[in-house]
């Protein structure tokens, strides 16, 4: 690969770009470093030149004009991602897919849906809903983020005990590699075992191996009820309990179980967060179950038996949406983290046995660094995932070093990943290998050379090709 330079409105690749696409769809320089890096950032996008195609055969011929001119180029999607796998430079060239957002097909009959990947999740998700369909992937940033981001994570979000990650989800895919090649992988069958499943090496890969540009989905029939309780647990052991106990209980119908530590379900209970306290403060734990297709009277059994067994000593049943939504906003109301000032934010992996000695491990570690440590702790605890936001030092590059070093180091011993669902990025490269071997990275290596040999697609993200 040709040593990148700076380019503008002016450099050959730019004028190329103009020429095949025309002016409307590439922007330039002031139009370009005006838009913001992300939506969780308060920096601009520091590349000049970003563009925006209408479809896969603009996006193919991007990619070919880039190719040819040895350019660097990174694919946007909605910018929710946090771990710094969007960022340009002033030698990238972006490719927005914020102009392909068409659905195109629904089949309710087979629970498909053919979509482009610009397409916001929540938009998905209520048009799955306007032909009696759902489609289960969801995060808190529904409204923002697109499915062709949501893919190139592999995100995660709320509902992954019971539906899995966006894989799971993804019947068929269309890519553009680095060369401007399409491969059409749009295959619309839950069944199809002829020879490699070609669009999972694109799943997961941040952009690195090629540009997702359109998908076929597999929604589920919809479900009328969303029964919804919040516990109180006294011990991490009978949190462990209290899973086996809804998850056998609820016979399959459990589809989350969101952990929030004492911390801080105290935070988004207390001003000036307007949530209101539905259990008593001085539980150490407190868990969402949320049963999707199951009846009130079944989880409200479940649950009574679990308060009978000790596994819990309170909890509160919603009684309508509406105390649903406020439970949900409880969980979701992440913002109130901000309030300490500059915060890390973490999203860890880690089998549940492991779960308590290594958050006690990963608070020592802190307390023994910084004078004031606050950790709020939470996360998709059924499935494995923890969140950590962490307010401490002064958010220097310095402090976060440290911080990272008592979040990742314990988690080697235990196998753990460094990234359960947001990706890895550049913020989370130099801690790779905690999570991954190196005969493992060596073999991404293998493939990102074999797809895309110039190194073009969002250079440097995941590890060094």
């Amino acid at each position: 690969m040709a040593e990148a330079i700076e380019i503008d409105g002016s450099s050959p690749v730019a004028v190329a770009l103009i020429e095949a696409l025309g002016p409307q769809s590439v922007l330039l320089d002031d139009d370009v470093t005006g838009r913001a890096a992300g939506i969780w950032r308060s920096d601009t996008i520091k590349a000049r030149v970003l563009v925006r195609p209408r479809s896969t055969e603009e996006v193919s011929t991007a990619m070919a004009i880039c190719h040819a001119h040895d350019q660097p180029v990174i694919a946007h999607g909605g910018l929710t991602g946090l771990v710094e796998s969007a960022l340009t430079s002033p030698q990238d060239v972006v490719i927005s897919l914020e102009r392909m957002n068409q659905i195109e097909e629904v089949n309710p009959l087979e629970r498909t849906m053919v979509v482009q990947s610009g397409v916001p999740l929540q938009v998905i998700q209520d048009e799955a809903e306007e032909h009696g369909l759902m489609f289960p992937l969801d995060l808190g940033a529904r409204g923002s983020c697109t499915i062709g981001g949501n893919i190139s994570t592999n995100a995660g979000g709320n509902r992954v005990i019971r539906y899995g990650m966006t894989r799971d989800m993804v019947l068929g895919l269309e890519v553009v590699l680095a060369d401007g090649t399409v491969i059409d992988a749009m295959n619309r069958m839950i069944k199809n075992n002829a020879g490699y499943d070609l669009k999972q090496f694109f799943i997961g890969s941040e952009g690195t191996l090629g540009i997702v540009t359109r998908a076929v989905l597999r929604c589920r029939e919809a479900v009328s009820d969303y029964p919804t309780l919040l516990a109180a647990v006294a011990s991490f052991s009978d949190l462990t309990a209290f899973l086996k106990h809804m998850d056998a209980g609820l016979s399959g119908n459990l589809s989350a179980f969101e952990v929030m530590w004492n911390n801080y379900y105290q935070l988004v209970t207390t001003e000036p967060a307007t949530n209101q306290a539905p259990l008593d403060s001085s539980y150490p734990y407190y868990v969402l179950v949320e049963a999707m297709g199951a009846d009130d009277a079944t989880v409200e059994a479940v649950m009574m038996t679990a308060l009978e067994k000790e596994l819990i000593p309170d909890a509160v049943l919603a009684q309508s949406g509406q105390q649903r939504q406020q439970i949900w906003a409880l969980r979701d109301d992440v913002e109130q983290t901000m309030r300490f000032g500059p915060t890390f934010v973490f999203d860890v992996s880690l089998r549940i046995p492991f779960m308590e000695a290594y958050v006690e491990a990963v608070n020592e570690g802190l307390e023994s660094h910084f004078d004031e440590v606050r950790n709020f702790t939470f996360g998709h605890m059924g499935d494995g995932n923890l969140h950590f936001v962490i307010a401490v030092g002064d958010g220097s590059a310095e402090a976060r070093k440290v911080v990272e070093n008592c979040v990742y180091g314990p988690l080697e011993e235990i196998r753990g990943s460094v990234s359960a669902e947001h990706g890895v990025g550049l913020e989370k490269k130099p801690y790779l290998s905690i999570a991954r071997s190196e005969e493992e990275v060596a073999l991404m290596r293998t493939i990102k050379q074999a797809l895309d040999p110039k190194g073009l697609l969002n250079p440097g993200k995941i590890f060094d090709a």
